[in-house]
C-alpha cells in the first residue's frame, strides 16, 4: 500500500467533506427536541418501571407500612 504524503492526504479530506450534506439549522433543532423528547419519555418509562418493582418487593418481602 503507497504512503500519501501530507499534503495529499490533506486534500482528500476537503474532498470527502466537500461531498457531506450537512444539516440545515431547522433540521438539528428538530432532531435535537426530537432527542430530548425520547429522554424524557424512556426515563418516565424507567421510572415507573422501578416504581412498580420497588412495590413489588416491599409486598414480597413485607417491608412496606
Amino acid at each position: 500500500m503507497a504512503k500519501t504524503s501530507p499534503v495529499e492526504f490533506f486534500q482528500q479530506v476537503r474532498q470527502e467533506v466537500s461531498r457531506v450534506t450537512w444539516p440545515t439549522r431547522k433540521e438539528t433543532l428538530v432532531t435535537t427536541a426530537m432527542v430530548f423528547v425520547m429522554v424524557f419519555i424512556a426515563a418516565a418509562f424507567f421510572f415507573l418501571v422501578d416504581q412498580v418493582f420497588s412495590a413489588g418487593v416491599r409486598l414480597i418481602f413485607g417491608l412496606g407500612h
